[in-house]
């Protein structure tokens, strides 16, 4: 049964109680600096947010209302952002924090997209699991973004089926023609051959902000004398391994190994990326990423 709680104003107000205000003046400034249109074609007017070019403002406008503004162009409102996000089985695990994922994937969500709408832009959403996939179009208004955050949240679950990212990204390939700012939001998992071809292809027509939201490491937990629980495979690691120094050196090598080899992808075709493990730093590791993204060449 789908949850009736209202996902996107939790979502608002975590923003103003987990980030100081300037971070938010300069995610929503960074976003609109990264995602700028320009064409002849001036449209109307908007309240003017770091980031934004002076050359932009209309001084004349700004010192009738007593407050800064920039004009704003038919372009600006033509920007499409797409969230492809893991909706399987492993977003029901903790993060590294002990937070829900669901709970870490859902203020991501909520936070991009709310900047999206906010500015004129539209958001769509691809997620599902290796049971199937669901689509959302893209629309621009606040009760489109609460069906997407819904779609989400009440998929996730211990009884969901098991994370298909693959499958994710090639409905992604398929489906999505025009070019868009493709935010990924997924789960830890192996690197494969198919995923990165599936990368590369990607990046050819669109540009891609990769957030991946951590593990809980199941040997700390071990240590502590925890049981860890593997969502995807359905067992657990006795706590008893957590003091095995030979598993845990071969589990961070493989760690080490599988990050190489996704990060060597990404540089490869301009991906931003970034990991996440609590609610707490998502604002900020979304600013980080979109000025990152901002200084790519494309």
């Amino acid at each position: 049964m789908a949850s009736e709680r209202p996902l996107l104003s939790k979502v608002k107000s975590k923003m103003f109680l987990h980030a100081r205000r300037r971070v938010l003046h300069m995610l929503d400034g960074q976003y609109s600096s990264h995602l700028r249109g320009r064409s002849m074609d001036f449209d109307d007017l908007r309240e003017y947010v770091p980031g934004d070019e002076i050359k932009d403002i209309d001084w004349k406008a700004s010192a009738r209302t007593g407050q800064p503004l920039v004009k704003r162009y038919v372009a600006e409102r033509r920007h499409r952002v797409l969230f492809a996000v893991d909706g399987g089985r492993n977003m029901a695990a903790l993060s590294a924090s002990g937070e829900p994922k669901r709970e870490v994937l859902v203020s991501a969500l909520g936070i991009l997209g709310y900047l999206a709408i906010r500015h004129g832009d539209e958001v769509g959403l691809v997620t599902g699991s290796s049971a199937g996939i669901r689509q959302l179009p893209f629309r621009s208004t606040s009760s489109a973004l609460e069906r997407m955050l819904h779609a989400v949240y009440d998929g996730v679950g211990l009884g969901t089926a098991t994370s298909d990212m693959n499958a994710i990204l090639e409905r992604v390939r398929l489906t999505v023609r025009h070019r868009a700012l493709l935010v990924v939001i997924a789960d830890e998992f192996d690197w494969d051959d198919e995923r990165a071809a599936l990368v590369r292809r990607l990046a050819a027509q669109h540009e891609i902000v990769w957030l991946q939201i951590t593990d809980a490491e199941p040997h700390l937990r071990g240590r502590r004398g925890e049981l860890a629980f593997d969502v995807e495979g359905n067992w657990a690691m006795p706590s008893l391994f957590g003091g095995d120094r030979l598993l845990e050196r071969e589990f961070e090598y493989a760690e080490q190994k599988r990050t190489i080899e996704m990060e060597q992808t990404f540089e490869a075709n301009a991906v931003s990326y970034a990991e996440v493990a609590s609610e707490q730093q998502v604002a900020p590791v979304l600013l980080a990423l979109l000025k990152a993204r901002a200084n790519v060449r494309r």
